[in-house]
């Protein structure tokens, strides 16, 4: 997920609250995540050792300390990060090879090191968080801007296509008006509790259904379980040829819309939960245009 909004409204926060809606790890996985944490000679920690991991390097960190390597090759942040969250803040100030890397790991959970003498592979199963400013002077909108065409064209190709087409939800996070600030305090909201015991539920839905979870599904198990009755159908037909969705992209929309269907313990993809997995999708197409 990438979060484009201006600086203050709240985009890191949501990230580092992520970890507390998310199921705590199998005892597999916490050993998996372990033992990448003792190679890299990270202390462990004993007491919370199931709590998922939560890596948030800085944009300053060499390509080497993300990914892994060295003479040596040793894990990165992206493999500390396995079964847990990868958060980048300020996405764009990160060195654009470096993060150009992560198409590997986003695709397949794994990265791979090759130096002169040795090879390695490492686990990197991780959800990414980025959080970016709509444009390098941190207006309100990507689509109300003062910033000249120049500096949106460097600022936007700091990201390629192919990465972010990897990513499955992109929403903007527009400035909050005052008196939503001021009534905020007043509104009856779910909790943390309450949306972790809504995730358990999809997830152990989603291993009952098919055995693994929604974001695994292969291409014939996609058309198995995200069966669309006509008119989302037809909805999908035309966010296609709208947004120019890429095979890739269409799969990724069909999982999400899956995970919201889940979410709302519904049986079947409905047309209001593939709309909104389409809108998440609709954030790159505003950006690309500019």
């Amino acid at each position: 997920m990438i979060m484009m909004g201006p600086p203050g409204t709240g985009k890191s926060m949501l990230a580092q609250r992520l970890n507390t809606i998310l199921p705590l790890m199998s005892e597999s996985e916490a050993m998996s995540s372990a033992s990448i944490r003792s190679i890299s000679q990270k202390p462990v920690n004993s007491r919370n050792w199931l709590q998922r991991p939560f890596q948030s390097p800085h944009h300053t960190v060499s390509a080497v300390a993300l990914v892994g390597g060295g003479s040596i090759p040793k894990p990165g942040e992206i493999s500390l990060a396995h079964n847990g969250v990868l958060f980048l803040d300020e996405l764009t100030e990160f060195d654009r090879r470096s993060i150009e890397v992560l198409r590997e790991p986003l695709e397949t959970g794994t990265i791979h090191i090759s130096r002169a003498s040795r090879q390695a592979e490492f686990p990197a199963m991780f959800q990414l968080i980025a959080a970016m400013n709509p444009c390098p002077g941190g207006c309100d909108s990507i689509l109300n801007c003062n910033c000249s065409v120049e500096q949106l064209n460097r600022y936007r190709n700091k990201l390629s296509a192919p990465l972010m087409d990897r990513i499955d939800i992109q929403i903007e996070l527009p400035r909050l008006e005052h008196t939503e600030l001021l009534n905020n305090s007043h509104r009856q909201q779910e909790n943390s509790k309450q949306v972790r015991t809504r995730v358990i539920q999809a997830r152990r839905l989603q291993l009952q259904r098919q055995g693994c979870l929604n974001a695994k599904l292969s291409n014939l198990q996609i058309e198995q379980f995200c069966v669309l009755d006509q008119e989302s159908e037809r909805l999908l037909i035309t966010s296609i040829d709208k947004l120019k969705l890429t095979a890739r992209s269409y799969h990724k929309v069909l999982r999400l819309a899956r995970s919201i269907a889940d979410m709302a313990n519904e049986a079947g993809i409905l047309t209001p939960h593939l709309a909104e997995a389409i809108a998440y999708r609709q954030q790159e197409r505003r950006h690309n245009q500019v």
